[in-house]
């Protein structure tokens, strides 16, 4: 039926089969989605496969699959007879298991069934076959975080890895497969539930060296399934620590190099590694290694790259290098700022939250006050209107570093605005008027200037102080306090009056945030100083005023009671000083 939605099974629990005439008939016993197993209902096997192709082999069996089926729970039973002796017994069945294909549901149910303990101890026999079936059940068994988790707690890791560093084993395939089982049981290790004894992959400086050191020492396959391995593991319960130890063992050195590669595929992944160990690293260690080249080689990167997932990386990199001046030149020098531009105008942005979101927050370091030429490039380039629209159509850390910049913008206005000319006797008569900034009282244009109010950047930013999220809340309040700094108090005021900006700013009073908290209440502070606003406003600020007044350890205390006496609420010697 039309617009009917369709429920998917997400489990077989059982298999029959019935004669119908001279035919058999398969059936299965499926679990829908949002139902329990007492709901379970009886289907036709083929009809099952015709209906949800994409699950065969996945959820639904396949035919041959189903042959196969009820011979897996015997094959297991015998390799658990066979697990002290027999080793020909136990090779052939262990072989056969690794060769079935099985679905994600028969998968957690064999490893339920007791299928690691002897796979584990085929993993530490001597013979070389023994170990290359091993691995290889193993492998298809730990793509489910579940399995993988499970065979870390039994043991698989001091097996797997001794495997893996035997540079002398004369079977290439074999060393591949533990990596890559290695990733897998890595990846599960970013699933468990918060609630869960959290088990670790590497817990040692020791482990991390010795698996980080192959990524040079091995072919690419190995590699890529190493730089994954560390991608994730860095995203683990103990990532915080896996990112420190990386940083101190050079590991940044080594990416820096990876980055230029050709192959593809070991780039990707070490520019993703290397995103992950830039978000919370220290200055030194990426000011060491980072230099004009590997700056072009990022900048490459997002040029040519079709992989978005990469481009984000290279991206983010440039977003967290330190703030060094010698890093923005080369930035600058190799076209960062053009290049920035580009995925922020791409037709295909929608595809590209977090190559956008990453460019934004690149774009801060280029917007600094303190270096207006930097801030020239940028605006020149057309990218004051993009951060505009990007305070309207972007998620909330886009919101927040578009926000960002605007505000670094908006303090290099004041001095950058030109006076407007005094008109003699003749020129009244002839020409028109020139029409000055309301704030800045002078010529203001977004390209000379940077001024948010020709930007047309008041009304969203407004708007933002609105935001459920605190940074956009804050960085827009930050942006809109720079048109009340210093002298600009009363025309700045008037024009904040005029945006309805006022109201919102009385209502971050009541904010759960202290820092946004204080940040009103030091702009009331100054915008109550002038009486037509106390006047207008000062009424429905006294509530949450006094709410503040009244904390007894609160540092904002003292200088909320001080508004409250600017609105006569209470007298010069209060209490609340």
């Amino acid at each position: 039926m039309e617009g009917a939605v369709i429920t998917e099974p997400v489990a077989v629990l059982q298999e029959r089969s019935h004669q119908l005439r001279n035919r058999t008939i398969t059936q299965v016993l499926v679990q829908w989605q949002g139902e329990g197993v007492d709901d379970a209902t009886w289907e036709n096997l083929y009809v099952m496969q015709q209906r949800f192709p994409h699950l065969v082999g996945k959820v639904i069996l396949s035919e041959v699959q189903y042959k196969i089926l009820p011979h897996l729970k015997r094959i297991l039973d015998i390799m658990k007879i066979y697990s002290r002796g027999r080793e020909n017994v136990r090779l052939v069945m262990a072989e056969t298991f690794s060769e079935i294909e099985l679905t994600d549901h028969n998968k957690l149910s064999i490893v339920k069934d007791g299928a690691l303990s002897p796979l584990l101890q085929m993993l530490s026999h001597g013979d070389l076959e023994m170990k290359k079936v091993a691995v290889k059940a193993l492998l298809q068994l730990s793509d489910l975080p579940q399995n993988g988790l499970q065979m870390i707690k039994e043991g698989a890791v001091g097996p797997l890895f001794e495997l893996l560093y035997r540079h002398s084993l004369s079977s290439p395939p074999l060393r591949e497969q533990v990596a890559a089982t290695i990733m897998h049981l890595a990846i599960s290790t970013t699933l468990q539930e918060a609630d869960q004894e959290q088990i670790l992959l590497l817990e040692s400086e020791e482990d991390i060296f010795k698996l980080f050191s192959l990524v040079s020492l091995t072919g690419p396959d190995i590699q890529r399934s190493i730089l994954h391995t560390f991608q994730a593991l860095c995203h683990s319960p103990n990532g915080l620590d896996i990112r420190m130890k990386l940083r101190q063992l050079s590991a940044v050195q080594v990416l820096v190099q990876l980055c230029e590669v050709d192959n593809h595929t070991i780039r990707e992944n070490a520019v993703k590694l290397f995103h992950c160990l830039i978000e919370d690293g220290d200055k030194d260690t990426f000011l060491e290694h980072v230099g004009q080249r590997c700056i072009e080689t990022l900048l490459r990167i997002i040029k040519t790259s079709n992989d978005v997932e990469e481009t984000a990386a290279a991206m983010g990199i440039i977003s967290k290098l330190p703030k060094d001046p010698q890093l923005n030149q080369w930035l600058i020098k190799a076209e960062a700022v053009q290049t920035i531009f580009s995925c922020l105008t791409d037709g295909n942005a929608l595809h590209k939250r977090q190559v956008i979101e990453n460019a934004v927050g690149a774009l801060c370091r280029f917007t600094v006050s303190t270096n207006q030429e930097w801030q020239k490039i940028v605006a020149e380039a057309g990218l004051i209107p993009v951060l505009v629209h990007m305070l309207v159509s972007g998620t909330a850390l886009t919101k927040q570093n578009a926000a960002i910049s605007l505000k670094q913008f908006s303090e290099s206005s004041v001095s950058l605005s030109k006076p407007m000319r005094k008109r003699g006797i003749f020129q009244c008569c002839l020409a028109a008027p020139e029409t000055g900034c309301p704030v800045h009282l002078g010529i203001c244009t977004v390209e000379s200037s940077f001024c948010i109010l020709q930007a047309n950047a008041l009304e969203p930013l407004v708007r933002m102080l609105g935001e459920p999220d605190l940074g956009p809340c804050e960085a827009s309040l930050d942006a809109l306090l720079t048109l009340i700094d210093d002298e600009r108090l009363q025309s700045g005021s008037k024009v904040l009056a005029e945006a309805n900006a006022i109201v919102p700013i009385i209502k971050l009073l009541s904010s759960p945030s202290e820092i946004l908290q204080e940040k009103s209440l030091t702009a009331l502070e100054r915008i109550f100083r002038l009486v037509e606003f106390k006047l207008k406003y000062g009424t429905s600020a006294q509530i949450p005023l006094v709410e503040i007044a009244q904390r007894k350890n609160s540092h904002m205390k003292s200088l909320a009671a001080r508004v409250l006496a600017q609105l006569n609420v209470l007298g010069q010697q209060s209490s609340f000083f």
